[in-house]
Formats: structure tokens, C-alpha cells, sequence
């Protein structure tokens, strides 16, 4: 424990040394002004607009020098640190990158080891991707429920017009998937990654096909079932439990909606082989993936951060690069449509958040812990600050088998099946 003078911590010579290489980690930094604030003064860095950063416990520096964003993500749910915009520090950080990577290059570089032995053990093995999505995934419904809209969608929403909310702008995103592979009665659809059961309800309910969809989540399973029992729906709608490994059959469309993230490079072969195996020879995918900026896949890919350390254990994100090349080497898709959604994620994330925050003291008095509470909401900081820097985006993909015709990818439809609204071009989103 720190001593404290006039209520800010005075860090131990240990942390103190810590501090003097983190701040000349950061002397380079261009676009903003970083200071750190302890019971020693004011420590500044750069120039511009001015970011405090309020050290309430000096263990913060060893944390953030050794352990980089997972360590300030750590000292961040700890409590050791505040800041007056933790959004717009993570930006100043990924704006400064690689001047921040040449300074603690040697510091990866000697913790790398451990790194890779912690990405090897959380390898997306079919037993280690079960074990892995529990721990993000099956932290209690309740706790989801409390931050999403009333739809349960855990991904990018779409916020078409001005005044939409969230439930509005995921009913947008749900609506635009289902018309860029123009779904209707005749289709059966496969969907990789059920989440909590709000696109099969959504795909069914208003365009009238069945939907086949799997989670490895026990918990999202046991909603989504009940969910799809309550909307009258469950002659149409199939919860399976199954890895996307051993998943058999052949279907008119396929949609997987930010699941990748959860697949792993190593199985990136094997993920693109199933969907292309999966598809009849007329069929079209729909993929929704968050993607990392293509010059930073390779580094991101070999290293742990963040979220890989304390949110989405096993998760790497692909490239866009990335991408294309997989599918030409692992199967017989091509590319129809490609749209880039990334600043609706940022607006998505801004709703989560505040969502958490308004929840944040019900959740404390149904159990659960502030430290817990705090990870999650830096982790809302740290994905939109890099939704806004574009460090991070989101796209959409429709890929599409040879024999595939007739797809109007950004027409609006007619009313196909009862409770379809048609909408403003896809386009104009």
C-alpha cells in the first residue's frame, strides 16, 4: 500500500524508477498531452490537448511498464488509476504506436515467452474453444441483459437515422443482413455463433426461413431456445450445441455474425473450409468480423493484450488481408459485397456503456464485484477508442458460391413475409 499525501499516492522507489522509463517510453508521443498525476506532482508528456491521469495507487507504474495494455487494464479494474477521458487516452496511445512499440520492444521481447505459452494453452482446440467461451460468454445472462438492447444482440448495431436507439439501430443491422442475401420462406439457414438467439429470431419471424444455429455457450443456448419457444418459433428455428467442426448438412445461406474473433489463426482454414462445405453450390455467407488495421495483424496475432488476457481468452482478430486470403486458399467463394460499419461501432459501444453505468448498482447488489464491474468498463474505453482511431473496424462481408445469382445486395424488399418493413437503401446506413 502506497502513503498518501494530500490524498494522492506516493509511489515506492520501485515505482517511481517504473515511472521515469513509462513516461520516456511516451516522450515521443505526438497529438496530446499525457499527464500522470501522484503524490510526487505532475508528470507530463507531449503536446496538446491535455489528458490527467489521476495514480491513486503507485502500483499502477510496474503494471502498465511490464504488462503494457493488460496491465492498465488490470491497474484500470484495481481501481490504482482514473482518468478524466479514458476513451480519448486510448486514442492518444494507438495514434502513438509505433513510437510507444520502439520503446518497449525489449520489454515484449523479454516477456514474449510467457506470451506464447498463455496464447498456446487457450489454443482454439475444440475442448480449449468450449473452455474459452466460457469464460467470456457464460459470466450469467443477467449480466448481458444489463448493457444490451432488449433484443439480446451482443455486436455492432447500425445507426441508420438520427434518432435511433440501440434497439432501433440492431434491428437495422439484423434487417441488412437478411436483405443482403434477400432471405425468404424457401431458405434454410445455418448461423455459426447463436449468441443470445436475436438474428434466427429475427431471420424467421419476418422473412419466414428456418434458421440452424449453433453456440458452444451452454448459457446462451438455454435462452435462445426459450426465447424461440415464447416467439412461437421453434418449428423454425434449431439450437444446436456444436463446435462449427463437426457441424453436417447443406444450406441455402450461412451467416456468422462476429464469431471469427473467436477462432484462432491456426483454425482459420478450418472455420473457412466448414462454411464453404456447408453451402449449397447456389448459396451465399454472410460474415460480420471486427478486424484489425492489416499492419498490425501479424504483431497482434503473436502477442497478448487487454482483451486477449482478461475478456475473450483465445480470441485474435483477422485482418481484412487476412481474410481474402483464407478464403481463396481454403475454398470456392467470392467476394459480392464488402461494407465497412466502423463508426457504428463506436456509436454502439457509447450505448453499452452507458447502459452498464445505468445498471452498475444493481449489478453491485446482485453479487456482483466492482472490480469485475470496472474491467468490463474499461473494455468498453479501450474497444471504442480504437473503433474511433480505426485501429480496430468492423465489415461486413457477403461471399458467394459460383452458381450463386440473383442476390440484390443493396435493394430494399417488398413484403416477402408478414411483419417485413422495407427500408431506405442499405447504402444509405
Amino acid at each position: 500500500m502506497n502513503a498518501r499525501l494530500n490524498g494522492a499516492a506516493v509511489p515506492t522507489r520501485r515505482q517511481r524508477l517504473c515511472r521515469r522509463l513509462l513516461l520516456r517510453s511516451l516522450a515521443g508521443i505526438e497529438g496530446g498531452r499525457l499527464v500522470l498525476c501522484d503524490g510526487d506532482g505532475r508528470h507530463a508528456v507531449g503536446q496538446g490537448a491535455e489528458i490527467e491521469l489521476d495514480v491513486r495507487d503507485g502500483a499502477f507504474y510496474p503494471a502498465a511498464l511490464w504488462e503494457q495494455s493488460s496491465g492498465v487494464g488490470r491497474a484500470y479494474a484495481c481501481g490504482w488509476w482514473t482518468c478524466s477521458d479514458p476513451v480519448e487516452l486510448v486514442r492518444l496511445l494507438a495514434r502513438n504506436e509505433p513510437v510507444i512499440r520502439r520503446w518497449t520492444a525489449p520489454t515484449l521481447g523479454l516477456l514474449a515467452p510467457w506470451h506464447r505459452l498463455r496464447l498456446w494453452r487457450r489454443r482454439n482446440t475444440e475442448v480449449h474453444a468450449r473452455r474459452n467461451i466460457l469464460a467470456h460468454y457464460d459470466l450469467g445472462n443477467d449480466f448481458f441483459a444489463a448493457f444490451l438492447d432488449p433484443g439480446m444482440t451482443y455486436s455492432c448495431a447500425v445507426f441508420q437515422e438520427s434518432g435511433d436507439d440501440l434497439q432501433d439501430a440492431q434491428t437495422n443491422k439484423l434487417d441488412r443482413i437478411c436483405r443482403k442475401l434477400d432471405l425468404g420462406p424457401r431458405d434454410h439457414v445455418l448461423e455459426i455463433g447463436t449468441g443470445w438467439g436475436s438474428f434466427a429470431l429475427h431471420a424467421a419471424g419476418n422473412y419466414g426461413c428456418r434458421v440452424t444455429t449453433t453456440t458452444i455457450s451452454a448459457e446462451q443456448a438455454v435462452l435462445a431456445r426459450e426465447r424461440i419457444r415464447q416467439a412461437g418459433l421453434a418449428d423454425r428455428v434449431t439450437v444446436l450445441e456444436e463446435d462449427y467442426r463437426r457441424l453436417a448438412g447443406s444450406y441455402d445461406k450461412l451467416v456468422s455474425i462476429e464469431m471469427i474473433e473467436a477462432v484462432g489463426v491456426p483454425y482459420f482454414p478450418a472455420y473457412f473450409r466448414a462454411c464453404s462445405r456447408l453451402l449449397r453450390p447456389e448459396g451465399a455467407m454472410l460474415l460480420q468480423a471486427i478486424v484489425v488495421d492489416d499492419r498490425h495483424f501479424r504483431h497482434d496475432a503473436r502477442h497478448e493484450d487487454f482483451i486477449k488476457r482478461w475478456i475473450f481468452p483465445g480470441g485474435v482478430l483477422p485482418s481484412t488481408q487476412e481474410i481474402a486470403r483464407r478464403v481463396a486458399e481454403n475454398t470456392d467463394l467470392q467476394l459480392a459485397h464488402l461494407e465497412d460499419l466502423t463508426s457504428h461501432y463506436a456509436e454502439t459501444l457509447k450505448h453499452w456503456h452507458a447502459n452498464l453505468r445505468s445498471a452498475w448498482s444493481g449489478l453491485k447488489a446482485a453479487g456482483r464485484d466492482e472490480t469485475f464491474l470496472r474491467m468490463w468498463e474499461f473494455y468498453f474505453h479501450y474497444c471504442r477508442g480504437g473503433f474511433l482511431e480505426r485501429r480496430v473496424g468492423v465489415v461486413q462481408y457477403v461471399l458467394v458460391k459460383p452458381r450463386c445469382s440473383g442476390l440484390e445486395l443493396l435493394q430494399p424488399r417488398a413484403n416477402a413475409w408478414p411483419g417485413v418493413r422495407p427500408r431506405q437503401e442499405l447504402c444509405n446506413g
